[in-house]
C-alpha cells in the first residue's frame, strides 16, 4: 500500500468516527451495503442469464430459489436483534450491513413480489429496477437532507414563538 493510500484510509477512518454518531454510522453502512449488494445482485443475475461466469441458479426440489428469500431471512434476523437484542448488539456494524444487504436482495426482485410471478427478465421486470432505483433515490435524499430539514424545522419553530 502506498503512503497516500494509507493516509487516505487513516483520514477516512478518523472522519467516520469523529463526524458520525453511531446512528449515522449505521445508516452509512446500511446504504453502502445496499448499494453494493444491489449492484452485485444485478451483475450476477445478468451473468447467469448470459451463461458467463462461475455463478448459477440455486434450486431446491426443482424450484428456483429467488434471492429475495435470502433477503427476507436476513431482515428477519436483523428484526429479531432490533426487537430483542441488547443495545450493543443492535448498534453492531454487522446489523447495519445485514439490513442493507437483505433489503437490496428484496428490492432487486420487487416486481416478482408484486406480480407473484417470475417477470424478472420480462418487460414488466424492469419495474423492479425502476422501483429499486427510485426508492433508493428517495430514501437516500431523505437521509442526506435530514439535518437540513431539522434545521429548517427548528428555524420555523423559533419564528412561530417570537
Amino acid at each position: 500500500m502506498t503512503a497516500a493510500a494509507s493516509s487516505l484510509g487513516t483520514d477516512l477512518r478518523a472522519a467516520y468516527h469523529e463526524e458520525l454518531d453511531p446512528g449515522r454510522r449505521s445508516a452509512l453502512l446500511s446504504w453502502l451495503a445496499f448499494t453494493s449488494t444491489f449492484a452485485a445482485a444485478r451483475g450476477i443475475t445478468y451473468s447467469i442469464r448470459a451463461g458467463r461466469g462461475p455463478f448459477g441458479n440455486l434450486s431446491a426440489g426443482g424450484e428456483h430459489l429467488h434471492h429475495y428469500l435470502w433477503g427476507i431471512g436476513m431482515l428477519t434476523g436483523v428484526g429479531a436483534i432490533a426487537v430483542r437484542g441488547e443495545d450493543r448488539h443492535r448498534r453492531h456494524p454487522l446489523v447495519a450491513i445485514g439490513y442493507g444487504v437483505g433489503l437490496a436482495l428484496i428490492v432487486d426482485e420487487f416486481a416478482l413480489l408484486l406480480d407473484l410471478q417470475d417477470v424478472y427478465w420480462a418487460k414488466q421486470g424492469r419495474i423492479s429496477v425502476d422501483l429499486g432505483v427510485g426508492g433508493s433515490a428517495l430514501a437516500g435524499s431523505f437521509f442526506a437532507a435530514r439535518p437540513v430539514l431539522r434545521a429548517v424545522a427548528r428555524g420555523a419553530g423559533r419564528r412561530r414563538t417570537s
